[in-house]
């Protein structure tokens, strides 16, 4: 994958976390991605119309929306349902997979996540993206 196979990409990461929002940015953006930064599921979804992100990370545990209903209603919007979207959580367990699973996830990182396990993630879901486009 080259530095031209990023641009272009946009990138979302919704965390009720600063910590985790911001670690996120920096290896994004390192890496020549465009990131989108939402808070909340409430906040994701107003900024998910204008920026249009080609992949989504999506923390489970956040307050009024949580990441399973956040990714239940991307995955509901006839626009956005083929917008793979990631589940974050600081758990690593089968049922949290599941249920992620239930509402449309395409994958699930485990957190804190390592700079190259998220950009191993992100460079997978764009080939996957490029390799259906040709």
């Amino acid at each position: 994958m080259t530095d031209s196979d990023t641009n272009g990409v946009r990138v979302m990461v919704i965390d009720d976390s600063s910590t985790i929002r911001r670690s996120a940015e920096i290896f994004l953006v390192q890496a020549g991605y465009q990131v989108i930064l939402a808070q909340d599921g409430f906040d994701a979804l107003a900024k998910i119309n204008d920026h249009q992100p080609s992949l989504i990370f999506c923390d489970i545990l956040m307050p009024r929306l949580d990441g399973y209903q956040t990714c239940a209603l991307i995955k509901k919007s006839p626009k956005f349902h083929r917008t793979p979207v990631v589940m974050l959580s600081s758990k690593d367990g089968l049922f949290d997979r599941a249920r992620g699973r239930m509402v449309g996830s395409d994958e699930y990182l485990t957190k804190p996540f390592t700079k190259d396990s998220l950009l191993k993630t992100v460079k997978n879901h764009v080939e996957k993206r490029l390799t259906s486009i040709n």
